[in-house]
C-alpha cells in the first residue's frame, strides 16, 4: 500500500536536496528500519517499506521530476505500486547497505530465507520481474499561453509539440475563465508504452499572458482610465474598454481619484460555471502639471472658496 506521507518527509530531506543528500538519508534510514535490526517489529517493517518507496521515487531523475510536477495526490493517482519500482535496482541497493551478502541470505522476521520484495511491498510478484512488466510511456508536459480574449472566449485552440523527434499536432478544448497554473490533461497523447504498456498523457500548463488594458483579479477585470480635475468635480461621461469592446460610462460628480465603477458582468467567466465576474474602471483623477496664469488664477479663486 503506498504511503500517504510527503516522500521528502519521510526520508528527512528538503525538496531542494540534492541526489547525494537523498542517499545518504535513505541509507541512513534504511540501516536503521531494516528487519534484521528490527525483528517481529511491525512498525519497523512498515517504516521500511515506506522509506524504500520513498526512495524509489526520489532517487529516480523522471520519477522525481513528476512527483514534484503534480504533486504528492497527483503522483499517486497516475503511478502504480509496479511503477514505482520498475527500474529500482534491489541486488545493488542491498548490497551496498549490507556489505554484498545476497538475496537469498538476508533474514527476515527473525529468520534465514528468501528476503522478496514483492511479498514486500504487497505485490504477487517478484523484484526480479519488475523488468518484464508492461510500462506506461512517459508524460508529456507543455507549457501553454492564453490570452485574456482566449480566456473568456475558451474553444477549440490546436497547438504542435514535438514528440520521439517528430511535431504532433493536437486540438485542444480550452475551458471559459480558465486560470493561471490550471493544468488539462490529454490522456494517451505522451509517449509511447514500452513492453505493451499505455502510452502516457499529455498536460497542458496554463500560463496567462499579461494584457495591455486589463489587469485580472480572479474572474475580475481591471481598467484605469483617467479624468480631469474639473470632470471629477463635475462629472462626466467617458468610453471605457471591455473585451467585448467599449462601452460608455458617467462619472457621477465629486468623484474621488482611484474610486472603482463596477461593470457588472463585463469580466471573465467563472471556470466550469454559467455567470461572470465584473470589470471594474479605477477612476484616476489627472493634475496637470503645468498650467496657464489664468488657469492658476481660477484656481487661486476656487481656493478660496475651500475647493
Amino acid at each position: 500500500m503506498m504511503s500517504n506521507k510527503d516522500y521528502y518527509e519521510i526520508l528527512g530531506v528538503p525538496k531542494n536536496a540534492s541526489d547525494e543528500e537523498i542517499k545518504r538519508a535513505y541509507r541512513k534510514l534504511a540501516m536503521k528500519y531494516h528487519p534484521d535490526r528490527n525483528p517481529n517489529k511491525k512498525e519497523a517493517e512498515e517504516r521500511f517499506k515506506e522509506i524504500n518507496e520513498a526512495y524509489a521515487v526520489l532517487s529516480d531523475s523522471e520519477k522525481r521530476k513528476q512527483y514534484d510536477t503534480f504533486g504528492a495526490d497527483g503522483f499517486r493517482q497516475r503511478f502504480t505500486q509496479e511503477d514505482i519500482f520498475r527500474g529500482f535496482d534491489f541486488d545493488e541497493i542491498l548490497s551496498g547497505l549490507f556489505g554484498g551478502r545476497g538475496r537469498r541470505e538476508f533474514k527476515f522476521g527473525g529468520g534465514r530465507g528468501s528476503f522478496d520484495f514483492g511479498d514486500l511491498f504487497g505485490g504477487s510478484y517478484g523484484y526480479q520481474d519488475l523488468g518484464r512488466m508492461p510500462q506506461k510511456g512517459e508524460d508529456i508536459v507543455y507549457e501553454l499561453s492564453l490570452s485574456l480574449e482566449e480566456v473568456a472566449q475558451g474553444g477549440e485552440k490546436r497547438i504542435s509539440y514535438r514528440k520521439n523527434g517528430k511535431v504532433e499536432e493536437v486540438s485542444v478544448k480550452i475551458p471559459k475563465g480558465i486560470q493561471e497554473g490550471k493544468k488539462l490533461r490529454l490522456a494517451g497523447k505522451g509517449m509511447e508504452g514500452k513492453r505493451g504498456g499505455p502510452p502516457g498523457d499529455l498536460y497542458l500548463h496554463i500560463s496567462i499572458r499579461e494584457h495591455p488594458i486589463f489587469s485580472r483579479e480572479g474572474d475580475d477585470l481591471i481598467v484605469e482610465k483617467e479624468i480631469s480635475f474639473s470632470e471629477a468635480v463635475l462629472g462626466t461621461s467617458i468610453e471605457v474598454p471591455t473585451l467585448e469592446g467599449t462601452k460608455k460610462i458617467k462619472v457621477p460628480p465629486g468623484t474621488q481619484s482611484h474610486t472603482k465603477l463596477r461593470l457588472k458582468g463585463l469580466g471573465l467567466p467563472h471556470f466550469q460555471g454559467d455567470s461572470r465576474g465584473d470589470e471594474y474602471v479605477k477612476v484616476i483623477v489627472r493634475i496637470p502639471k503645468r498650467i496657464s496664469e489664468r488657469a492658476k488664477h481660477l484656481i487661486q479663486e476656487l481656493a478660496k472658496e475651500s475647493i
